[in-house]
């Protein structure tokens, strides 16, 4: 571990982030010690605990996590703020402008025509109006119903307007996790095609330009056994239902998903969770990252 000159430090407030890159393998905890020499094992515990340690932008707690050659350890100036649970939703992160949550399986992301049951819209609106009666939020982008993960809503119409005009410029990472039926091979590689929707909801996968939008999906597999596989999915765009099709497409549906050809529900929900989200801010410019852990039932099978 050489002394070598760090990265610029972000600022943040009054405050400042310090990032360190890793020159050699170590455990976490030794790693901090070394570069934080003012502090102690219990000063550095607390930063743990309190999630102020981020490898690659992600936190970790424990203190002999093994570190790599060249990675950035982010030793953030202010501890991550508390997260808010209401039934069917978390609350990750709020500003002026933003409300990005962790949404659970089984929760409505808004209203449709058919179902006016409880909605992550309809919970968000309710918990923006108690400070404010004219409070109104917008919905930037959908999930599934049954899919879990990160999610975001917006202030304003300015704002909606905004990320959804420059979204494939200024989100950085759509990170899913899927179990699927099977094993794909190779356990690496990219589908495209292009997809549309029928009257009756359906999403079709072609290969015909002048059939349906662009679709790209790339995805590793993480985990397998023998009967399911678990992937991690980088989405180059985000289309209706894109995953489930382009499962679907490579001969091994998303669990749960009879809709697109699953046969097995080992879960006892589709087996489709945004893991990560990753976008310059609309306002502020800066970038964020919000990451949602694997649901552990999704673990379990293996």
């Amino acid at each position: 571990m050489n002394n070598q000159p760090e990265k610029p430090q972000r600022q943040r407030g009054q405050r400042t982030d310090q990032q360190f890159t890793v020159s050699e393998p170590a455990e976490l905890m030794a790693f901090l010690l070394a570069k934080l020499p003012h502090k102690n094992r219990n000063n550095i515990k607390s930063l743990l605990s309190n999630k102020q340690i981020l490898v690659e932008g992600k936190v970790y707690t424990q203190f002999n996590h093994p570190l790599q050659s060249g990675q950035i350890v982010t030793v953030a100036a202010n501890r991550a703020p508390q997260t808010t649970q209401y039934r069917g939703l978390t609350l990750l992160y709020e500003d002026a402008y933003l409300i990005i949550i962790n949404k659970q399986a089984g929760l409505l992301s808004m209203a449709t025509d058919k179902e006016r049951d409880r909605t992550a819209y309809s919970i968000l609106s309710d918990y923006t109006k108690k400070e404010n009666p004219r409070n109104k939020i917008f919905i930037i982008h959908r999930l599934d119903r049954e899919t879990s993960g990160v999610m975001m809503f917006a202030k304003s119409e300015k704002v909606q307007r905004l990320m959804q005009e420059s979204w494939n410029a200024t989100t950085k990472q759509r990170t899913y996790v899927a179990l699927v039926e099977g094993v794909p091979e190779p356990p690496r590689g990219t589908i495209t095609s292009y997809l549309r929707e029928s009257k009756a909801l359906i999403v079709y996968s072609s290969q015909n330009p002048d059939n349906g939008q662009l679709s790209v999906t790339n995805y590793n597999v993480l985990k397998a056994s023998a009967d399911y596989a678990l992937l991690e999915l980088e989405l180059e765009t985000g289309r209706k239902n894109q995953i489930r099709v382009h499962m679907q497409d490579l001969g091994h549906p998303v669990v749960g998903d009879a809709k697109y050809g699953a046969t097995t529900d080992p879960i006892g929900r589709l087996g489709l969770h945004a893991e990560t989200l990753s976008f310059e801010h609309p306002i502020t410019g800066e970038l964020m990252r919000f990451d949602a852990p694997i649901p552990k039932v999704f673990l379990r099978v293996f």
